[in-house]
């Protein structure tokens, strides 16, 4: 398997274990060593380890945790460094993501994660323009 196809593999771990509330999980996602940072929507960025678990416990805790699908991601990779940006359908509605692995112990772990408003969708989402007809007299 390729280092994109790794990539987006550790990404999809992300959202699943979002999607399942799964703070094990999402322990293993995130880079044990490395510096990491997460600014969740309409948060002020996360800059140690310690305190962006703390935010993931809170929120995959809640009972208000929201719903997220990742959609359209999209894998870029510079040797030990890698990013992934997508879309995160949440109730209806989108927000892009970045989310930055690095290689720790021969396996790909995030570092960081951002999403944020978007008026945009991933192009699979975007509706079909109308047809319009005309009509010659």
């Amino acid at each position: 398997m390729n280092d994109e196809d790794q990539i987006l593999q550790a990404n999809e771990a992300f959202y699943r274990a979002f999607s399942a509330r799964d703070m094990t999980a999402m322990d293993a996602v995130w880079a044990k060593r490395a510096p990491v940072a997460c600014i969740h929507p309409g948060w002020g960025a996360l800059v140690t380890r310690e305190s962006v678990m703390t935010s993931w416990q809170g929120i995959l805790s809640s009972q208000n945790a929201p719903n997220v699908t990742c959609r359209g991601p999209r894998a870029f990779v510079s040797g030990d460094a890698a990013f992934v940006i997508c879309f995160e359908m949440v109730e209806g509605g989108y927000l892009i993501a970045t989310n930055i692995f690095t290689r720790e112990d021969g396996a790909w772990r995030m570092t960081h994660h951002q999403a944020g408003p978007t008026n945009d969708a991933p192009p699979e989402e975007k509706p079909a323009p109308a047809k319009t007809s005309k009509t010659i007299h």
